[in-house]
């Protein structure tokens, strides 16, 4: 007869483990955000200082060049990469990396919508990365640095020739605050900081070099272009968006709510601090699948391995002879046994990626707390597996 384990005692003491909104920053209270400039204009000025401290801390906390432009866009992260390939693409070939969900609706964009004529994709399936050799330096590559739906990430920019003729564009969302991006290699860079820094959602931060407002001031796309994509004005970057100013109008209280969480990052060391926070986390997760026969990491190669949206899959050999709908059923079973009993929310898999858990390890979640999950993820396992075997 099976037996339903013991539960584990000690619960996370913060359950939010989800890859996006991610748990806000450890001692976060809305009484933080009390000096929010609410009821008045974004173009005044407690609006526009507001609007450009946000951008000169982000330039300091992520170690942004000088000479490279922040601004603050709507849509999120969808909205700041949407700005950088309807704006900047046509006039050389262009490569895509599509290794996850993101990377893939990023394909749609310039394939379908944009309908470019001189497109190749380097596609892999979840778990892997596509063959970066294969990266020309001729064309404008897009690519997303850490596949939030899949755990995989560039593991350095070695493949990006630095006397590289075309743009490269990085969706950074689930990178940014967590792992080493190589400026120098980027032309244009996006987050949302809703991602790694537990931010209010609905806004993104565009990020671009010197050579991709070049490409601005220098090409005219031939499609009509959307208000809250234009960046030019008489042919002109609108340096306006990159000091406070934004194309439509922001949420202060998310803009107060983000300068908190660059407070804290700041007092963590910054973004050294913020990485080690991170890998600190994403080591309980790895030392706990080395000694789980059950469990193992969706990317393959261990260099690859996010180190802020960690992937898993179930490897048991009975539930892996499973049909795929009942594999999917077995790891949905998982995440609501746990956020059921408090343990854990919102670690379902990526609902298009391969069945599994998904558990955010970035710099807001405590070390602790991913301890105190790994002994839930074991119960939940051998409950789900029994009550699988009764039936």
């Amino acid at each position: 007869m099976t037996t339903t384990p013991q539960k584990p005692v000690l619960r996370p003491a913060r359950p939010e483990f989800s890859s996006g909104p991610c748990a806000k920053r450890p001692g976060w209270t809305p009484e933080q955000l009390s000096d929010a400039v609410l009821g008045r204009s974004h173009r005044g000025k407690p609006g526009k200082a507001k609007l450009k401290l946000a951008i000169d801390r982000t330039r300091e906390v992520l170690e942004v060049p000088s000479d490279y432009l922040i601004g603050i866009v709507a849509g999120s992260d969808t909205g700041a990469v949407e700005m950088a390939l309807w704006s900047l693409l046509g006039p050389r070939p262009v490569q895509l990396l599509a290794f996850e969900s993101f990377g893939k609706d990023w394909v749609t964009d310039v394939t379908k919508q944009l309908k470019l004529p001189d497109v190749e994709v380097l596609g892999a399936p979840y778990g892997q990365l596509p063959d970066l050799t294969k990266v020309r330096p001729d064309a404008d590559l897009v690519f997303t640095w850490n596949g939030t739906t899949s755990g995989v990430r560039v593991p350095n920019a070695d493949f990006i020739a630095a006397d590289r003729e075309g743009l490269t564009i990085c969706d950074a969302t689930s990178a940014a605050f967590a792992q080493a991006l190589n400026w120098p290699k980027l032309d244009v860079a996006t987050f949302s900081w809703q991602k790694a820094l537990g931010g209010e959602a609905a806004h993104g931060v565009l990020i671009l070099s010197p050579r991709a407002v070049a490409r601005l001031e220098s090409y005219t796309p031939a499609w009509p272009m959307p208000k809250l994509f234009r960046m030019t004005k008489g042919g002109k970057v609108d340096l306006a968006i990159f000091e406070g100013a934004t194309i439509n109008t922001p949420s202060m209280l998310c803009v107060e709510d983000y300068l908190d969480a660059l407070d804290w990052a700041s007092a963590q060391g910054g973004l050294a601090g913020l990485r080690a926070r991170s890998d600190a986390n994403f080591a309980v997760i790895e030392a706990w699948v080395a000694r789980t026969p059950w469990v193992d990491f969706l990317a393959e190669v261990p260099e690859q391995r996010s180190n802020t949206s960690v992937c898993l899959k179930v490897t048991d050999p009975a539930i892996a002879a499973l049909p795929a709908d009942a594999q999917a059923d077995f790891a949905k079973k998982l995440a609501s046994v746990l956020e059921k009993e408090g343990a854990a929310y919102d670690i379902g898999g990526y609902r298009d990626a391969p069945p599994g858990l998904r558990i955010w390890c970035g710099c807001t979640v405590e070390t602790a707390d991913l301890e105190a999950l790994t002994p839930w993820l074991d119960w939940a396992f051998a409950s789900v597996s029994a009550e699988l075997a009764a039936a």
